[in-house]
């Protein structure tokens, strides 16, 4: 691999990792993201893709009680980092005034990632029938 961090590949990839709903996966899911990244020659996206996807990882198991997921995806530059739940419930950022010690996560993503955003999802999509995908992108020149 370079040593600019500059990735030794530019092919598309994509990781899919299946979480219970276990608070021990938020620590999984994080390590698992920054070995990804520093196989695929992407070790300067760790720490704030680490960030991004705990809070979003750590929302899934802390607001449902069913399993989620966290899908990585890698192309064109950019890394998208997406987490699906079982709970169809619109996720909404605290307002920025908020001095609670939980709630800010959103707000954190929203500040961190070039871009976020959600989708409902239904039918065969998730397990139990509804759900939705939060998702964040971070550019390789981060």
């Amino acid at each position: 691999m370079p040593e600019t961090g500059e990735p030794t590949d530019d092919h598309p990839w994509d990781y899919t990792l299946s979480i219970p709903n276990d608070p021990r996966a938020v620590t999984i899911c994080r390590r698992t993201l920054r070995l990804i990244l520093t196989l695929h020659g992407l070790p300067h996206l760790a720490e704030v893709a680490e960030l991004v996807a705990t809070e979003l990882v750590a929302n899934a198991v802390q607001h449902t009680k069913g399993p989620a997921a966290i899908r990585l995806r890698w192309t064109h530059g950019v890394l998208r980092i997406g987490v699906w739940d079982a709970d169809p419930t619109p996720p909404t950022p605290a307002p920025a005034s908020t001095l609670a010690e939980s709630g800010r996560g959103l707000a954190l993503v929203q500040g961190c990632a070039d871009g976020w955003g959600w989708y409902p999802l239904g039918g065969a999509q998730v397990p139990g029938g509804t759900g939705k995908f939060i998702w964040c992108e971070l550019t390789a020149a981060a």
